[in-house]
């Protein structure tokens, strides 16, 4: 079973993971002290939906249709990632990070997930966001990334590894310890690809040297011709 991406449309909100369904942190004012609340979460993705346009990008794995015999229509396949984006000024917690505000001219990425095991997903997803984002003319996009352990008021689940983030090619424009904000400018082309194949390439070279460097393992088997 591949991985197939998706937009996300009303349709499809309720495929969404539980956490990520239900979870506002980003979208709802933080004075709101609310966190969990799948009626708000809705309300503001249909609301963005209708006046801005495409807001989430799904990874999807799993059957695509149903079994001979039952209703006709598609299965819904299970999402094991998700990436949200939106303009900042529609994303209440954007105001609230040491490294804010985001740049005029930038659509926020606010998170970027995949679940165990379909790690290969990340990189999928960012694809298709600045690929969407590309075709609608946006100049940018921002993102916070996390360092380290997230305190307490922080949804760890709804932020970016700030290291996959550099990896992909975004750059620090407002360095922080914990929150630092990077930018990749989408006018460049799609250049950030090579950015992602790389640091990919570099996991590889570097799980096969930690393999043969462990202690009684056996040397890998020269190639075959």
């Amino acid at each position: 079973m591949g991985i197939r991406l998706r937009a996300l449309d009303t349709d499809n909100f309720e495929w969404l993971p539980a956490h990520v369904r239900s979870c506002v942190f980003w979208e709802v004012d933080p004075s709101a002290e609310v966190r969990l609340s799948e009626f708000d979460k809705e309300a503001w993705t249909s609301g963005l939906l209708l006046e801005w346009g495409t807001c989430a990008q799904l990874a999807e794995s799993g059957p695509n249709v149903m079994p001979a015999g039952t209703a006709s229509h598609r299965m819904p396949r299970t999402v094991v990632g998700t990436a949200f984006y939106a303009p900042p000024l529609r994303v209440p917690r954007a105001a609230h990070f040491p490294t804010s505000p985001v740049s005029a001219d930038a659509v926020l990425l606010t998170s970027l997930r995949a679940d165990a095991g379909f790690e290969e997903a990340r990189a999928m997803l960012l694809d298709a966001v600045v690929a969407d984002l590309v075709q609608r003319g946006v100049r940018a996009v921002e993102a916070f990334g996390l360092r380290g352990e997230a305190p307490g008021e922080i949804c760890a689940d709804c932020m970016i590894d700030a290291q996959f983030l550099e990896d992909s090619g975004f750059e620090v424009v407002a360095p922080h310890h914990r929150f630092p904000r990077y930018r990749l400018v989408l006018d460049e082309g799609l250049g950030w690809k090579s950015a992602v194949e790389g640091a990919l390439e570099r996991l590889v070279v570097e799980a096969a040297l930690q393999i043969t460097a462990e202690p009684g393992t056996a040397e890998m088997a020269p190639a075959r011709g």
